[in-house]
């Protein structure tokens, strides 16, 4: 019979012995749900735009109704997400606070959101109307869980902005983590393949387009040999534009009104108003092998 072969695999499952096993933390309390998340952010979809995910009519008493269930979810995941840490005496009650706090920047989140819309639709010809974009465009599906993780990360929530992060770049391909600090008139054009680091600081309408890593280029340890947390992700300041599969690493400045050609490779400060592009590719052939 299969069960005592069952009852071995599960006590070998168990074994609490195992070097190996020790990485995965035997938790007993709840966990943030990533399918209750999921809900969460369709629903903060909606309300921020409103009549685009919903087929309910637009009125006062669905939009109240819709941010009741928001905030029935987000205080569960929150106080989920405090069970992680032992700074808190009451997350019971440190939960109910912070969702009150974050429900109060929803106005703001939208009002960042609706300036992301008009860059990308501002700087893709392609763009027939701001509905296409909030519709089509991954760019917005990504930055509306970025601007919503990031706030939540603020508040030093663990786990649930990370989460929400990861969500859009299963479905969009862009990586952007929750501790990056992105301006205003924010756009991604195409987006696959975007990676921007935990510590970048992006100023007011910065462009990216598809590949582009706002990276790191090394670490420094501590003494037990552990990365410590230090900005390392460069620094994009205002009206920078910077084209597809550019690689730009390090705690380094790109200047104001600089252009970062396609292809480049770049890890050191560059001055406002400049243009930096790969070297022009050379045509020769040595004994007609084509290398």
């Amino acid at each position: 019979m299969i069960t005592p072969f069952l009852e071995k695999i599960s006590q070998s499952l168990s074994e609490d012995t195992v070097y190996e096993y020790s990485f995965i933390p035997q938790l007993n309390h709840s966990l943030p749900n990533i399918h209750r998340i999921k809900e969460l952010m369709d629903l903060i979809r909606i309300v921020i735009f409103p009549g685009f995910f919903d087929n309910a009519a637009v009125t006062t008493d669905t939009t109240i109704s819709n941010l009741k269930f928001i905030y029935s979810l987000l205080n569960e995941q929150i106080y989920n997400g405090l069970c992680f840490s032992n700074d808190y005496n009451s997350p019971r009650k440190t939960a109910e606070e912070f969702t009150i706090t974050f429900m109060d920047k929803l106005p703001g989140i939208k009002r960042l959101l609706a300036m992301d819309v008009k860059a990308v639709h501002d700087c893709d010809p392609a763009a027939k109307s701001h509905s296409e974009v909030i519709f089509c465009y991954p760019a917005i599906h990504a930055l509306l869980h970025y601007r919503v993780a990031h706030e939540l990360l603020l508040m030093q929530i663990p786990s649930v902005p990370r989460i929400i992060s990861e969500l859009a770049h299963s479905a969009t391909g862009i990586e952007i983590h929750p501790g990056a600090q992105i301006g205003e008139y924010f756009s991604i054009d195409h987006g696959t393949g975007v990676v921007i680091g935990e510590t970048c600081i992006i100023g007011n309408h910065v462009r990216l387009y598809q590949g582009v890593t706002l990276g790191a280029k090394g670490f420094v340890y501590d003494e037990n040999g552990f990365p410590i947390n230090l900005p390392r992700h460069p620094i994009i300041e205002d009206n920078v534009i910077i084209y597809s599969n550019s690689t730009v690493l390090g705690r380094i400045t790109i200047g104001h009104d600089s252009i970062i050609g396609g292809n480049v490779w770049q890890v050191h400060d560059v001055p406002p108003h400049s243009r930096i592009t790969q070297k022009k590719a050379t045509a020769a052939f040595i004994d007609g092998l084509g290398i």
